[in-house]
């Protein structure tokens, strides 16, 4: 059984890198002159979107860096309403210790957002197992805790944060979950695919909840599965023919979730998630979306979820909550949400997109 704690003096934390990424909207980088700052991370956007929409009382146990980028950066945290637990470094003046930068434009039309990165000297790759104080972040008690695939490539010692959080999150009675979030890129320069599925695998022998689809199972955790190719991008049978190999190889596992998603141009997708808990299968329905912005519709999609399993929604309402919360953060430029938690329900149970009176 997944045991969701009732309360605590912290209903989620989540544990991973904060970013700062760049966006000229439509404009290619090679053309562009002006960009917005979003504020981000796979992990944060999480604990941002559930303080914020959900109104739930989330932190974030992350690097920080005493600098302006990480003054810009602690603003929004705390803006989004996330409580921040900082292992602090002290920037040169030159070479960093840094905040990671992500370049990414939104595409257009037949045109797809162009993602790439500046993570040299991340202090959050510096982080390692002793950093954070555990028994300082879960006093008073902690409902969730939740990191992801990006942190564990960022460098050796990551991994052992990961596994230390997940450790004192067990102790204290908290749910455990992990977005495998496989990136090729970022394993590549971390020892490649075999280190990246040791790895992995490590921790999600801690874990209770785990977000992928089913090539983040294939390449992440090197699991049999069915040639994900053979599959149409909205039909779950890939997904869900591989849960009995999930419930053998990771029984400690209690619930998979990934969605759905058919691009039929930059602007245009076709909208779908899954849910696999405790033996039985869950779908949401399959809309069309305009979208704005594509960039953390997947931590949009596990927030809403995760605060369905929170409140003790059963598992049909709380994956439709997470599928209508990840469709919504489309809509919005930037990475976390700009939602409320009536549109987020509305949207749900079967809502319109007519003016609201």
């Amino acid at each position: 059984m997944l045991n969701v704690p009732k309360s605590g003096a912290m209903d989620f934390v989540s544990l991973g890198a904060l970013i700062h990424r760049l966006d000229p909207g439509i404009i290619p980088f090679r053309k562009a002159t002006n960009f917005d700052v979003h504020v981000s991370g796979g992990e944060f956007n999480c604990a941002a979107n559930l303080a914020d929409c959900f109104q739930l009382k989330t932190g974030i146990a992350t690097a920080m860096v005493d600098y302006p980028i990480g003054d810009l950066i602690n603003e929004r945290v705390r803006a989004m309403g996330v409580k921040p637990f900082y292992k602090m470094f002290k920037h040169d003046g030159v070479r960093g210790p840094n905040m990671a930068t992500v370049y990414s434009d939104q595409g257009h039309g037949v045109r797809g957002p162009i993602v790439f990165y500046n993570r040299s000297n991340e202090a959050a790759g510096m982080l390692k197992a002793g950093d954070l104080n555990w028994s300082e972040i879960f006093a008073g008690g902690v409902r969730w805790f939740h990191s992801g695939g990006i942190f564990a490539a960022l460098s050796p010692t990551t991994p052992e944060v990961i596994i230390e959080g997940m450790k004192a999150a067990k102790a204290a009675g908290a749910v455990t979950s992990f977005d495998l979030n496989y990136r090729a890129k970022l394993w590549q320069i971390s020892g490649g695919l075999d280190k990246a599925q040791e790895t992995l695998n490590r921790i999600v022998e801690h874990v209770d909840v785990l977000v992928g689809n089913e090539e983040d199972l294939q390449k992440g955790l090197g699991l049999k599965g069915q040639d994900v190719e053979a599959h149409g991008k909205l039909d779950p049978g890939a997904f869900f023919g591989m849960m009995e190999e999930v419930a053998k190889k990771l029984p400690n596992v209690k619930a998979v979730a990934t969605t759905l998603r058919e691009v039929h141009s930059t602007n245009r997708h076709s909208w779908s998630a899954v849910l696999w808990l405790e033996g039985k299968t869950y779908q949401a329905k399959t809309i069309e979306l305009d979208v704005i912005d594509r960039i953390g519709g997947g931590d949009g999609f596990a927030s809403g979820l995760f605060y369905g399993l929170l409140n003790g929604k059963d598992p049909q309402t709380a994956l439709n909550l997470g599928w209508a919360h990840g469709a919504l953060l489309t809509t919005f430029p930037g990475d976390t949400t700009m939602a409320t938690i009536s549109q987020v329900e509305a949207v749900a149970s079967g809502g319109s997109a007519r003016v609201q009176r």
